[in-house]
């Protein structure tokens, strides 16, 4: 990377900054980002981790990692750690640091992992904003193993603007899930102002015609109308539930229980330690948590489930048990249940684990466990 700066490379890095300012998928954004800082630079490699607060890091984004990071899907990249991510977590790295050796090139040498392409060194960048911060910034080229001030400069001040726009994103994502949940209460809200209401009319109106008619086959036919409407009430009560859980403000096992209650389930839960969960852990352990007891009621042929749930600052953890009827399960096989697919889903989602255990005759038990 040269001193002077071009016009063709500011044209690169308002082009960097029009990404950075109007992308809303982090991945998407970062990847393109990536590539044409490495364009602007002239170096040839690079990549981001996205680093949480327990020190977790997950490889975002990439450009042309030589094939000794490449082997087993990126797993020299994607586990254990290194100088540059320990360094970020003890708080040691504050600023665009000169060069720090590859660790993970010097493990895969040995181990005759493939081709390093000549990748011995890079350069490290915290990606932050203000107080926040959210990864590293890592750029390299074959035998480069200096970079000059100018050069960190400009890398500080991309990365700079990249964590802006990370927080900007996590921001815009928060504002996203209050106008969810908002649109929610909303359709709730309508859904018992109006539809409930209509099928509770229905209901009496129903039960008044079998009151006012003689004739065997009308009274049969109102009685008919009355219990579909009864069992019409019922879904929508759940429909509103899950729409917006009541109860959810005193704590997730409560809210479950109650919904419980509201399907004709009786549960025992069991509740070990205690945790903060992040709304979106919450909110997917509602839902799942939902599925599986409706699960139970509709399918299990029980009136009865255990509900176990452990959480620790690292991970939280939910187990729905039944005695009921079980079905076979394949592990190996796709679920095709769309309820259970729905929770699976879910779990991963927040790269958990999802595990269920049923045989026929013998009950089914769902396991799941999301990290903190």
């Amino acid at each position: 990377m040269s001193g002077e700066t071009t016009y063709e490379d500011i044209t690169v890095l308002k082009e960097i900054a029009e990404l950075l300012n109007e992308g809303t998928d982090t991945k998407m954004v970062l990847s393109g980002v990536l590539q044409k800082l490495l364009q602007v630079t002239g170096l040839q490699t690079g990549w981001i981790f996205l680093i949480d607060k327990r020190g977790r890091h997950e490889l975002i984004a990439d450009v042309a990692l030589p094939p000794a990071l490449l082997t087993n899907n990126k797993q020299r990249m994607c586990q254990g750690k290194c100088w540059c991510v320990n360094r970020y977590n003890n708080h040691d790295l504050n600023k665009a640091t000169n060069i720090i050796e590859c660790k993970r090139i010097e493990d895969a040498m040995p181990d005759e992992a493939g081709n390093t392409c000549g990748l011995t060194h890079h350069a490290t960048v915290p990606l932050r904003a203000g107080e926040e911060r959210f990864g590293i910034l890592n750029v390299g080229s074959p035998y480069k193993t200096h970079f000059e001030k100018n050069e960190l400069a400009l890398l500080e001040a991309v990365a700079f603007q990249i964590g802006t726009a990370l927080k900007r994103i996590k921001l815009t994502h928060r504002e996203q899930e209050t106008a969810l949940i908002a649109e929610r209460n909303r359709l709730a809200r309508d859904l018992h102002d109006s539809v409930n209401q209509l099928l509770f009319s229905l209901s009496l109106t129903a039960r008044a015609g079998v009151e006012m008619t003689s004739e065997a086959e009308v009274k049969q036919t109102f009685r008919y109308i009355q219990d579909l409407t009864q069992e019409a009430l019922g879904e929508m009560r759940g429909l509103i539930w899950q729409l917006k859980p009541q109860g959810l403000e005193n704590g997730l096992v409560s809210a479950l229980g109650s919904y419980a209650e509201m399907i004709g389930l009786s549960i025992e839960s069991k509740v070990t330690g205690a945790a903060s969960l992040p709304g979106k852990v919450e909110e997917a352990l509602w839902r799942i948590g939902q599925e599986g007891l409706a699960n139970c009621k509709k399918h299990a042929n029980t009136d009865a489930a255990m509900l176990s749930f452990q959480a620790d600052e690292n991970e939280v953890r939910m187990t729905i048990q039944d005695a009921g009827c079980g079905f076979h399960y394949d592990e190996n096989s796709p679920i095709l249940s769309l309820g259970l697919r729905n929770m699976k889903t879910r779990t991963e989602a927040l790269h958990g684990q999802f595990k269920i255990t049923s045989r026929l005759g013998s009950g089914t038990t769902i396991h799941i466990r999301i990290p903190l």
